[in-house]
């Protein structure tokens, strides 16, 4: 998997799939995905760029209950947001 962490706060705020393609630019982070040999935007994030985010390939270990920002990760470890709160409940 594809993790997309904000930087400054350590929030995992993205995981996607290995063979998503995610642009991060000065201005925004793009996720695509390639179809047919042609690029298909899917997303584009506007609040997160390439200054603030770190993207981290081939994550194996994203715990099952992940959703944004329920968590944070360092690149290796996930540690439960103790400000999380589940709006579902």
């Amino acid at each position: 998997m594809r993790v997309i962490v904000e930087t400054s706060s350590g929030l995992a705020k993205y995981v996607l799939n290995d063979d998503i393609n995610i642009s991060a630019t000065a201005t925004e982070i793009t996720v695509s995905e390639t179809v047919d040999n042609e690029d298909i935007v899917r997303f584009v994030v506007a609040d997160l760029n390439s200054a603030t985010v770190t993207i981290t390939d081939n994550v194996t270990n994203v715990p099952a209950d992940y959703t944004g920002n329920k968590y944070t990760f360092d690149g290796t470890a996930w540690t439960l947001n103790p400000n999380w709160v589940d709006l579902n409940a």
